[in-house]
């Protein structure tokens, strides 16, 4: 047996191309959130939508805006959960490139055809046609999101801690890029709506367009290659290059670890069963579970509806765009950012804040949420308050989900960091969808 020295990632392009493919994989998901109220608009109706009888004051939501919220959180919490769970199991039966090919271009179809309805006039007088549509998009682009999030978690999972960092890095800089897209719109004051929500699509094409590139520069990357390809020929999969490929470059004995060919017994020996694999990492798979449950079960549905308590209307405004989103979504990036600067290496610490994040619940349910129709006491009137909890609350999500994720794929090594990296990332689907779920019930108790 013989071995070389791991090369180096030059220019931290390896580094790069995961932080673009973090960006790639919920960039286009938040700007489809983010244009929630086009939807709800178009859902009203083409007599609604042109105003209606205005001296009447607001009109009445229809039905199909009553049920939007739900039913898209509905098509995207339970494809993106069923999904997951597939890819931890079938995923060592379908080439990884296929898997992440096909969820990359499958999304950036499905966000051209997104971006053309915006501009097909004859959908407002069928909102239920367009209701429909926009339900089938949801469940196809969470249903291929969550397989694309699921392969790269485990392709990740190959290579050293900083580079799942990156993945999670980039994953939260998305979620800040659609903050400051809406807030920009806000202050635009665009006098058309879709022509802001058409550059939200034609951007996530973009987005997704470079994620491809950064994806397909891996196996043009010695760095990639010396961490990625020993494991496709373990397992007997393809991956970023084929076996043939690799003799035929000569790159049999550059950076690649010379081992005997092993028969299909022996090879289904060396690796771990799903179910092995989660028993060795289930502490940190419950851990980011339930970090992610906590989050959704408060941010937004009660931390959006908290009002300022300033007599600025700007101020008031502002508020909840820059506190409950920006903010959020800044500060959750840095908290995912900081495990590549310091990891706790306490054994308890992190699942005790883990729990201790349980309190933000009661803590956001007792500021001005809901003013004007809540039955709970406002204990924490004052902004400061709100600001410093989301403070906490944010940063706190993005660095005990990226520590847990890390420490998920660093128990084990070769094939099964990579299905380590894909039950991580069913456990993280498993707490949106529980928080999700929740989130009605605290909602429903202001």
């Amino acid at each position: 047996m013989a071995s070389t020295l791991p090369p180096k990632d030059r220019y931290w392009a390896v580094w790069l191309a995961f932080f673009v493919l973090g960006v790639g994989t919920l960039l286009p998901w938040n700007f489809f959130i983010t244009a929630n109220k086009y939807f709800e608009e178009r859902l009203a109706g083409e007599v609604e939508a042109r105003g209606g009888n205005s001296s009447e004051g607001p009109r009445p939501l229809t039905p199909l805006q009553r049920s939007f919220s739900n039913a898209m959180t509905l098509c995207a919490m339970l494809p993106m959960l069923v999904f997951t769970c597939l890819t931890s199991f079938l995923h060592a039966r379908v080439s990884q490139r296929v898997r992440v090919l096909s969820g990359l271009v499958a999304i950036l179809l499905l966000f051209v055809v997104t971006a053309a309805l915006v501009r097909v006039a004859s959908l407002d007088s069928r909102p239920s046609l367009f209701f429909s549509i926009t339900m089938a998009s949801i469940v196809l682009i969470n249903s291929f999101g969550a397989v694309l999030q699921g392969s790269l978690f485990g392709l990740v999972g190959l290579l050293p801690v900083p580079y799942t960092t990156a993945l999670m890095s980039g994953q939260g800089i998305a979620g800040v890029f659609a903050a400051l897209s809406m807030i920009s719109a806000m202050i635009s004051g665009a006098q058309e709506e879709r022509d802001s929500v058409f550059g939200y699509f034609v951007t996530a094409c973009v987005v997704t367009l470079v994620a491809i590139v950064a994806y397909l520069s891996l196996s043009h990357l010695e760095f990639a290659r010396y961490y990625l390809t020993p494991c496709r020929d373990l397992d007997g999969n393809p991956g970023l290059i084929s076996p043939d490929e690799r003799d035929r470059e000569g790159l049999s004995g550059v950076g690649v670890m010379m081992v005997e060919e092993p028969s299909p017994a022996s090879r289904s020996a060396l690796k771990m069963s799903v179910v092995q694999v989660f028993f060795k990492i289930w502490p940190m798979a419950i851990c980011v579970c339930l970090v992610y449950t906590v989050t959704l079960a408060v941010f937004p549905a009660v931390t959006a509806g908290v009002q300022s308590s300033s007599q600025d209307p700007t101020w008031r405004r502002f508020f909840v765009p820059v506190w409950c989103f920006l903010f959020f979504n800044i500060l959750d990036w840095a908290g995912r950012s900081a495990t590549a600067v310091f990891m706790i290496s306490s054994s308890w610490l992190p699942p005790v804040l883990v729990c201790a994040r349980s309190l933000f619940i009661p803590l956001f349910m007792l500021c001005n949420a809901s003013p004007d129709s809540r039955s709970l006491p406002v204990l924490f009137h004052h902004d400061a308050a709100y600001i410093v909890f989301m403070i906490l609350f944010a940063f706190s999500n993005g660095y005990l989900a990226s520590l847990f994720v890390c420490f998920g794929t660093m128990r084990l090594s070769g094939p099964d960091s990579e299905t380590a990296g894909t039950v991580m990332m069913f456990f993280l689907s498993l707490g949106l969808a529980l928080g999700a779920a929740s989130s009605f019930v605290f909602r429903a108790l202001l």
